[in-house]
């Protein structure tokens, strides 16, 4: 794959991943409707978080076929009902065959939500989001797409601080392109516009 902008059998231009996407329907509905457009609320953003966790290591597309199953494990990731998992649910779902049996990334994800039950209403969205950083002109190839960023680096950094797990610098970044905070859609992809943080 070159890195460049593709043009896929309907004529739009995508991200390279797009390319993917030409024979991956799912693939190309969240490259072409949900990556890079803002995501707000707390639960909503939880399971973002929790699914760049569990996605390290695998690829994307694990992940997204297995998301429905992720909902049903994790009580459709409502923050106050994961926190409230005890150690039975944990190995439950060490044998849930729909979600990655990772223990690791399962009891992160508890863990997770027992730290953001914690807060108050609004404050993990406020936090995510107080680290979008300025609008930056649209990359021109993914070489130009960085993996971290200094804001990526202070996110991970403050959520690890508070005691979140399982989130680091790269993870936070993915985090970032995914719930529009940044605007990684390449110039010319027909996805870019209504992507990004402003």
């Amino acid at each position: 794959m070159s890195g460049e902008l593709v043009i896929g059998q309907d004529g739009l231009g995508r991200c390279p991943w797009g390319l993917e996407a030409e024979t991956m329907a799912d693939y190309r509905v969240y490259h072409d409707t949900e990556w890079g457009r803002p995501v707000r609320g707390d639960d909503a953003l939880y399971e973002r978080m929790c699914l760049e966790a569990f996605q390290s290591g695998l690829s994307w597309l694990t992940i997204l076929r297995r998301r429905e199953g992720f909902r049903a494990a994790f009580a459709g990731f409502s923050i106050a009902k994961v926190a409230a998992f005890t150690d039975a649910d944990a190995e439950r779902l060490l044998a849930d065959p729909g979600i990655i049996r990772n223990r690791a990334k399962i009891t992160a994800t508890i863990a997770n939500a027992r730290v953001a039950a914690e807060w108050a209403p609004g404050e993990l969205d406020a936090l995510i989001w107080s680290y979008a950083p300025e609008p930056a002109a649209a990359p021109r190839t993914a070489a130009d797409v960085p993996a971290v960023t200094p804001e990526s680096a202070a996110l991970a950094k403050d959520l690890k601080k508070r005691g979140f797990r399982f989130i680091g610098p790269t993870t936070a970044y993915a985090l970032m392109q995914a719930c529009g905070l940044v605007n990684d859609h390449l110039a010319g992809c027909h996805a870019r516009e209504g992507a990004g943080a402003r």
